[in-house]
């Protein structure tokens, strides 16, 4: 469902819902180079600013993958809160948020340990999230409420 595109665009990556993977799409040749298991019914995609690792929300698994791209192997899986939809990393790749549908936050992922440091409540059933270029706001699309919860960055908090 979900797909995202490396910074150089040489790949391309493909959440394969139903299928539990993701497809690697080389654009030179838009040909599919690698298929990587994921978890239950991969949803989210967002592929970090230096294009080493992909995260992956997994909505049944309640988790991320992080596949490394050199090896297209899942080398971390985070658990995070009730069905992960949409995911987004900061401009310098050292956090992820996590939109969790069920349970109305957002976890924060440190990507250097790929571990949630914080789970943010926002509005109701997160779908979609979105990094400003700064890194300093989490712009939160929330289905059930027609609302965009904003976060600051720097204390992790809602302030709209």
């Amino acid at each position: 469902m979900g797909v995202a595109v490396n910074p150089t665009g040489t790949k391309v990556y493909v959440a394969n819902y139903n299928d539990n993977s993701i497809s690697v799409i080389d654009t030179s040749t838009n040909a599919v180079t690698a298929t990587v298991s994921a978890g239950n019914n991969p949803r989210g995609v967002a592929v970090n600013p230096t294009g080493t690792n992909v995260y992956v929300t997994n909505y049944f698994s309640n988790s991320v993958s992080v596949i490394d791209t050199s090896t297209n192997t899942v080398t971390a899986t985070v658990s995070v809160g009730s069905r992960p939809m949409g995911v987004a990393v900061n401009p310098t790749g050292t956090k992820v948020y996590v939109a969790n549908y069920n349970d109305n936050t957002v976890s924060v992922i440190d990507t250097s340990t790929n571990t949630v440091t914080d789970s943010v409540s926002v509005g109701s059933e997160p779908v979609g999230v979105a990094v400003n270029p700064a890194g300093t706001k989490v712009y939160v699309a929330n289905y059930n409420d027609n609302t965009v919860s904003v976060i600051d960055t720097s204390t992790n908090t809602v302030t709209d």
